[in-house]
């Protein structure tokens, strides 16, 4: 039997799209009676297509963006017994989320935001946001080892990294820039080539570099940083 196809998209997805607001978000909005389809309050689950008008109404709630130094020993999602999370250590007047990882033995920039439309957009590997570390190691730094690192190599489990920027930055530590986020990746990279990775921190995102961030401070984005960073990522 032939399926009847539905008209449009749900209305969550489409102010998601539009850049209104994450799905989650759209929902509460929904909920709270703030969205309206052709004049109409819009219910949960409600489609619409391309000649609907659709409307947002009330205040909005403020959205906020953070560079946050995570210090070594914090994780950033799902904290163990005798574990910190970043939330437990950093109070901001506004429940913020981590955008992404950044292992416990590590430390440096992380993005915290209430915005849930960053998310997807900031993590997606296919849209290739820069994201750059300092790697200190244990033996000296050779040539052809940051060579093959910004050629891609192929790790343990069988999956190649895309090409990197590498630099040289002392006899023991290099910078890279990467363009995805596998986990412990920039570890396991040093690890096949029998380099141990002794500091290893994150200093920039995009356009948002950590500057003279302490462990465990934050700021929140000025508003060109923001402007900037919002545009990047499409919204």
């Amino acid at each position: 039997m032939e399926k009847i196809k539905r008209r449009g998209e749900r209305i969550n997805a489409h102010l998601a799209r539009a850049g209104i607001a994450s799905r989650r978000e759209a929902d509460a909005a929904i909920a709270a009676g703030l969205v309206f389809i052709n004049g109409r309050r819009a219910k949960l689950g409600d489609r619409v297509g391309p000649a609907d008008k659709v409307e947002v109404r009330g205040a909005a709630k403020e959205k906020y963006y953070v560079a946050y130094h995570k210090p070594i020993g914090i994780v950033t999602h799902s904290p163990r017994e005798n574990e910190q999370a970043i939330a437990d250590v950093f109070h901001f007047r506004a429940s913020l989320s981590p955008m992404g990882r950044l292992d416990k033995d590590s430390h440096g920039l992380i993005i915290l935001t209430n915005d849930g439309r960053v998310t997807g957009r900031l993590l997606d590997a296919d849209e290739g946001h820069e994201k750059e570390y300092y790697v200190r190691v244990d033996k000296v730094v050779r040539p052809g080892f940051l060579n093959k690192l910004s050629e891609g190599i192929t790790l343990e489990d069988g999956l190649k990294t895309k090409p990197a920027r590498t630099k040289r930055m002392g006899e023991r530590s290099f910078s890279i820039v990467l363009t995805e986020g596998r986990r412990h990746e920039i570890r396991r990279m040093c690890a096949a080539f029998d380099y141990r990775v002794l500091e290893l921190c994150r200093t920039r995102i995009m356009d948002i570099r950590l500057g003279n961030l302490k462990p465990g401070e934050g700021r929140e984005l000025v508003p060109t940083e923001q402007l900037r960073f919002l545009n990047k990522l499409g919204l």
